[in-house]
């Protein structure tokens, strides 16, 4: 599967040189040009990283990185052109992984970038293609769950809500996010689909159902 990143710079070189370096890499590259969109583009896709220029029309760079880190532990590489230590500073308070300060080569912003996603991969790391928790052990190659030695049968839309969930442990997931990634962007139907799913689920994990947690007026964490 391809790593997605969401590419959000206003200048429009730039951003076209940085999306080609990437798309060359192999990432599959969502594009966008202010901060307001790059939030409806971080709910729709989920990106696997963000590339963030600070200054931007609607929403800057900052106030990206801030709603971002409300909701998600994703990888953010900043792009600017200023060069202070106090724009620095700021950035890694917001939750702000790297900095990259303009100009800057693309190459060696792919490289930043594959070096950032294998020291930022998920808490969740299987041992070969089995991934447990707890009493439950997932095969990720035949997709089933046992649960304290039994086999428990997973439905489809069981199985991937189950592995989305451990693959951002610990990572507030909303409704519409774990919609548009488990089912897709076009799904027909709304949101409780996630809840009725999530109900099936605790009950097949029985005794280790207490790992998904409910976010109040958000949505879902795997804990």
């Amino acid at each position: 599967m391809e790593k997605k990143v969401l590419l959000v710079e206003d200048e429009v070189r730039i951003r076209e040189v940085v999306a080609d370096y990437f798309k060359k890499d192999g990432w599959e590259v969502y594009e966008t040009d202010n901060g307001s969109s790059a939030m409806d583009w971080f709910d729709a896709i989920f990106p696997d990283l963000i590339i963030l220029d600070i200054m931007m029309p609607q929403m800057d760079g900052f106030a990206v990185t801030k709603q971002v880190r409300m909701r998600s532990g994703v990888p953010i590489i900043l792009l600017t052109a200023k060069s202070s230590d106090d724009d620095k500073i700021q950035g890694f308070e917001l939750g702000a992984d790297e900095y990259v300060t303009k100009p800057f080569s693309p190459k060696v912003l792919v490289a930043r970038a594959n070096s950032l996603m294998k020291r930022a991969t998920e808490q969740y790391r299987p041992t070969g293609h089995m991934v447990s928790f707890g009493e439950a052990v997932i095969n990720t190659k035949s997709h089933q769950l046992q649960l304290e030695g039994q086999q428990v049968e997973l439905a489809p839309k069981e199985y991937d809500l189950l592995v989305f969930l451990l693959q951002h442990k610990n990572i507030v997931l909303s409704r519409e996010t774990i919609l548009n990634h488990v089912w897709g962007i076009d799904f027909d139907g709304d949101s409780r689909v996630v809840d009725t799913h999530i109900k099936k689920l605790r009950a097949k994990l029985s005794c280790e159902s207490h790992h998904i947690r409910t976010v109040i007026g958000t949505g879902y964490k795997f804990e």
